[in-house]
């Protein structure tokens, strides 16, 4: 989306929205796949959950701790499925 104004000084100004894809890559660790959330995490994440599914509301403050945990914990799937999809690492001598 283009937006084109006047400035003060008569110039024309051009607002213009721009798309960019970024890759990354990043080097991971042999042990990823023992990666998980520690169990207190775990633990405190379902009680959250589990408090908002049997219909008690949850604070913003729990809500939003609730939703970090959650993002945390999909990373790391996410992480730990990448580790198992990869070949073994080839070393060069």
């Amino acid at each position: 989306m283009e937006q084109i104004s006047r400035a003060g000084d008569g110039c024309l100004l051009l607002d213009a929205e721009i798309r960019m894809t970024l890759t990354l890559e990043v080097d991971l660790p042999d042990d990823l796949a023992r990666f998980r959330l520690p169990e207190a995490v775990a633990a405190r994440l379902q009680t959250l959950l589990d408090r908002q599914d049997s219909g008690q509301p949850l604070t913003l403050q729990e809500q939003e701790e609730a939703e970090g945990l959650v993002d945390l914990a999909e990373l790391l799937t996410l992480l730990r499925l990448r580790v198992e999809r990869m070949p073994p690492a080839r070393h060069l001598p």
